[in-house]
């Protein structure tokens, strides 16, 4: 999942780049746009299937892109999303090391509440 994420922002930065030829640009344009598209050839609520076409439209999108993308910029993209990637991994550790305590011990105090006030009405009953 990681690397399909990271081939997506491969094709955004291809889309993005400067360099890149206008042939370059439509083949990246439309590979995302089918797979963001609502309207695809096999819906995504379908199970396995209706992912895999889109796994398919990338990895053909992508081999095109290869071909026809000068070997530099695309080069340049890939190191791009590969820092992307390792800042977003990151992020997403801190806030994981952050958020995740602060949601036991709000689950704990709230269960804690509950088990008390549960056992004051049993009582005072």
């Amino acid at each position: 999942m990681q690397r399909l994420r990271k081939e997506a922002h491969v094709f955004y930065l291809v889309l993005k780049h400067p360099r890149t030829r206008w042939y370059s640009r439509l083949v990246a344009a439309c590979t995302v746009g089918y797979v963001v598209s609502p309207i695809q050839l096999i819906p995504n609520f379908i199970p396995v299937i209706g992912s895999m076409d889109d796994v398919l439209v990338l990895y053909v999108g992508m081999k095109l892109l290869q071909k026809i993308t000068p070997r530099e910029v695309l080069t340049e993209c890939r190191d791009l999303a590969e820092v992307a990637e390792s800042r977003r991994q990151e992020d997403s550790s801190w806030a994981t090391s952050v958020v995740v305590p602060i949601a036991v011990v709000t689950v704990w105090i709230v269960a804690a509440v509950t088990a008390s006030a549960l056992m004051a009405a049993y009582v005072y009953r």
